[in-house]
């Protein structure tokens, strides 16, 4: 039976490879994406292209009826949903905490934080054993951000991977006697064009060197772990985290 996955923010980088490689090992793969409908549409042709089955769907994951919307369209157009990977993720220019204003605060935490959640929500409503569902898998793309705290760039950032991390662990144990499995992945300085959201598009270049392998990550790597995690390989592990870093 062929498993359908969601992953959020599909168009791009991480979750971009994600949806390639779950393609390639036989998932049905739903992306959303905010804002750059080319982007997604080229990801959804690759994969046909390939003989797989894939949708796009445009949604902002910081709003309730977006969210509501795109989890009802994809029972409707494509059936019961078997793993969700939360990879939507914000930052913005990087600064220090004094010059931090509140919409910018608000933006963070709720695309990052409440879209993550809204997201877990919905999957859990349909994959949960005690609502009728046959379990699944969720993994939350979270950042080795969470553990440095990004001072002097990206603070917000890193605090909203934080509270991933906090919420990784609690749905994990939430939801472990429902048939669901709960983890996280933490990529560190992979080749991804959310670096020039920050102003710095050659930042991994800039700090490759100090770090133990030496080189930048690429995005199939960090998406490597988030197969990992959703396969049955790794059957016995839920509420754990994957630093995908080169070594930092």
């Amino acid at each position: 039976m062929t498993k359908t996955i969601l992953i959020t923010g599909g168009s791009r980088g991480i979750g971009a490879a994600t949806a390639l490689l779950a393609a390639a090992k036989g998932y049905s793969v739903c992306i959303s994406y905010q804002r750059n409908h080319t982007a997604a549409a080229e990801i959804v042709d690759r994969i046909r292209e390939e003989g797989g089955q894939a949708w796009a769907y445009q949604a902002d994951v910081a709003n309730e009826e977006d969210v509501l919307a795109l989890f009802q369209t994809i029972d409707r157009e494509v059936g019961s949903l078997n793993a969700l990977v939360n990879n939507a993720g914000i930052l913005e220019q990087q600064c220090r905490v004094e010059d931090l204003d509140t919409a910018r605060l608000q933006r963070i935490l709720m695309t990052n934080v409440v879209g993550t959640i809204l997201c877990a929500r919905e999957a859990v409503r349909r994959m949960s054993t005690q609502r009728g569902g046959t379990g699944g898998a969720i993994v939350n793309v979270s950042s080795i951000a969470a553990r440095t705290g990004s001072p002097g760039e990206y603070v917000d950032y890193a605090a909203s991977k934080g509270a991933i991390d906090s919420f990784t662990r609690g749905l994990a144990q939430e939801v472990a006697g429902e048939g669901i499995r709960v983890n996280a992945v933490r990529p560190g300085f992979i080749y991804t064009d959310i670096h020039a959201s920050g102003g710095e598009p050659d930042r991994v270049d800039r700090i490759k060197a100090n770090l133990p392998l030496r080189r930048g990550g690429q995005p199939a790597e960090v998406a490597q772990a988030i197969l990992w995690l959703l396969s049955e390989d790794s059957s016995y592990s839920t509420g754990i985290f994957i630093d995908v870093t080169g070594g930092r």
